[in-house]
C-alpha cells in the first residue's frame, strides 16, 4: 500500500505476511473499483469493511456458539439416557 511501517510482535513472521497481504488485496480491490479516491479514504473504507467482516464473524460465531450449547445440553439431559 506504499507505507513502510516497523512495530514489534509476538506473531509469527508468516501470520504477519499473510495479514498483510490480505490487507493488500483488499485495498487493491477497493482501488480498482474505478472511483479516483485518496490512500486516506481508502484505508478508512478498507478498515471500515474489516470491522465489518469481524463484527458479522463474532456474530455467526455467537450464533454457532449457542447452538453448539443447546446441542451439549440435549446430551447432557436425563432425557437423553433413554
Amino acid at each position: 500500500m506504499g507505507l513502510d511501517l516497523n512495530f514489534k510482535t509476538d506473531a509469527d513472521p508468516e501470520r504477519i505476511d499473510q495479514a498483510r497481504e490480505y490487507l493488500e488485496k483488499r485495498y487493491s480491490e477497493l482501488k480498482n473499483r474505478g472511483k479516483k479516491l485518496s490512500k486516506e479514504r481508502l484505508l478508512v473504507y478498507l478498515a471500515l469493511g474489516l470491522a465489518d467482516d469481524y463484527l458479522q464473524s463474532d456474530i455467526r460465531l455467537s450464533l454457532l456458539q449457542d447452538r453448539i450449547d443447546e446441542l451439549v445440553n440435549k446430551i447432557d439431559s436425563p432425557e437423553a439416557d433413554k
